[in-house]
């Protein structure tokens, strides 16, 4: 098994599955039905063979495995150069498991351009998978930018009422900050002569020039998070966009931006990426107490969700520039935490928004009585969100606030303010919707979730608990690659193990 292509695989198998619906013809309840079912398997199939990457992946190793390379532009000297390591592996099975579990929660909330719907939704998994497995800086920027176009289609075309104005918004801030990327992207290769990721790694930049090429990173990579005060686009793109873009958006591409900053800010540009160090601190604690009191503040569910995920993301760099084994293992389990969470937090919105299409939280109230199922599993989210001990958010947020402590006590404090707003918000919202007495007659009829919707949940339960109870079993695998990263970023800093 190791010799097969697996990664090429895993990626490219979503895009074969697309091309199958492409060709279905017939009525078009038939039409439906059949893409539906083509995207299911297909999307099965992609996640059982991201399952065999995790098998094959030796922890103990912390270079790039699987590692597949072939000629592609032989004039730029640019190859077909993929591979994993303990950082990117995980994001690889986060991204195969949200496209199964998008695909059979949206099974009956979709009813029109199905066909087209799930078309979009595997070339989107190609792309995102694409991310995280490209070894050359080139293959990664295509696969970052073209995941725009997929999810621009899924909000303007699938989305609510200003779904347009969302969809062009959301595209034009994340493209503007990703030219200068591009440009970050042709001085490096006009440096070293090089655009494979391993050999930037290693490539010692003049700290004047880091400088300049961690600013043109960091416009793009804050905005792909997002950063505040580049978070603007988020909130309108998750109202307007249905569950399933919501669940993607949140889980999967929201850790691109904090990705990134991992493979290229911290390990290519060093000396950079510790001056830079208080100017993210300091936008990261802004984005966390601003955004959660934002929050507080809001009337839609999808929009109170959305800004804690800017306040989570705050928490997620503050622990990618921390100095330590610590902080950045704790942005990885925050960053595969929040994938699960605000992923399954989106899909408790579709769960009643399906019923009765509002996702104003004054349309509830009461859900407990007819929906005891739902109330239990929006509560172990909830719970999840605001770092419950036992739950996957706790360790994520334990670690980056202890790792970031013996770098700068206040700048711990403040972080940890976050979750002590983000109980307050969150214990808000779920009161208000499950709680209380069932008054309003458009509730009175309404239905607990579907067996689709279980089964869409199960996994999300599953792995919620399981990163809560044994977070060993997901911090294991990327050990050795946060020692190495470390290595690189601070001398002596390799020494530094997560016990």
């Amino acid at each position: 098994m190791s010799d097969w292509p697996l990664l090429s695989l895993v990626t490219f198998l979503p895009l074969v599955g697309a091309a199958f619906i492409l060709f279905i013809r017939g009525e078009p309840e038939i039409v439906a039905q059949n893409s539906r079912s083509v995207a299911l398997w297909t999307a099965l199939v992609t996640f059982l063979l991201s399952i065999l990457v995790w098998a094959n992946f030796d922890p103990a190793q912390p270079g790039f495995q699987m590692v597949e390379k072939s000629p592609w532009l032989l004039g730029l000297g640019v190859n077909y150069y993929v591979g994993v390591d303990g950082i990117s592996l995980w994001f690889v099975l986060l991204s195969t498991l949200l496209t199964l579990i998008c695909i059979i929660g949206s099974w009956h909330s979709v009813q029109e351009r199905v066909k087209e719907y799930m078309i979009a939704f595997l070339v989107m998994t190609t792309l995102m998978v694409g991310v995280f497995v490209a070894l050359d800086i080139v293959l990664f920027y295509i696969f970052f930018e073209g995941i725009l176009i997929p999810m621009y289609l899924i909000i303007g075309i699938w989305g609510g009422p200003r779904r347009i104005y969302a969809a062009f918004k959301f595209f034009l801030y994340t493209l503007a900050g990703s030219v200068l990327f591009l440009i970050a992207i042709l001085v490096m290769y006009f440096e070293t002569g090089t655009t494979e990721i391993p050999r930037l790694m290693t490539a010692d930049f003049d700290p004047s020039l880091q400088r300049w090429l961690w600013l043109a990173m960091f416009a793009s990579f804050a905005v792909k998070m997002p950063m505040w005060p580049f978070h603007t686009w988020l909130p309108d793109a998750h109202v307007e966009a249905p569950t399933a873009g919501s669940v993607v958006l949140a889980g999967i591409l929201l850790k691109v931006g904090g990705y990134a900053f991992l493979r290229f800010s911290l390990p290519m540009l060093p000396e950079a990426s510790e001056y830079f160090a208080p100017l993210v601190f300091a936008l990261s604690v802004i984005a966390i107490i601003y955004t959660s009191l934002v929050a507080l503040a809001q009337t839609d569910m999808k929009k109170l969700i959305a800004y804690s995920s800017v306040a989570h993301m705050g928490i997620v760099t503050i622990g990618i520039f921390t100095p330590n084994a610590l902080g950045i293992a704790g942005s990885i389990i925050m960053m595969l935490s929040h994938g699960l969470v605000s992923a399954a937090l989106f899909m408790v919105v579709g769960v009643v928004y399906d019923r009765i299409h509002s996702r104003e939280i004054a349309a509830y109230g009461g859900l407990a009585e007819r929906m005891p199922v739902y109330a239990t599993v929006f509560m172990l989210f909830m719970l999840a969100s605001v770092g419950l001990p036992g739950t996957s958010g706790f360790v994520g947020e334990i670690l980056v606030i202890v790792g970031v402590f013996s770098v700068n006590g206040w700048v711990a404090l403040l972080a940890a303010s976050g979750m002590i707003l983000g109980a307050a918000y969150m214990l808000w919202l779920y009161r208000r919707v499950i709680f209380g007495a069932l008054t309003k007659d458009s509730l009175k009829a309404i239905r607990d979730m579907r067996a689709n919707e279980v089964i869409a949940f199960a996994p999300l339960v599953v792995l919620v608990l399981l990163m809560g109870i044994y977070p060993q079993f997901f911090l294991d695998p990327m050990a050795a690659s946060i020692d190495q990263l470390l290595a690189r970023t601070v001398p002596g800093a390799e020494q530094l193990a997560m016990q």
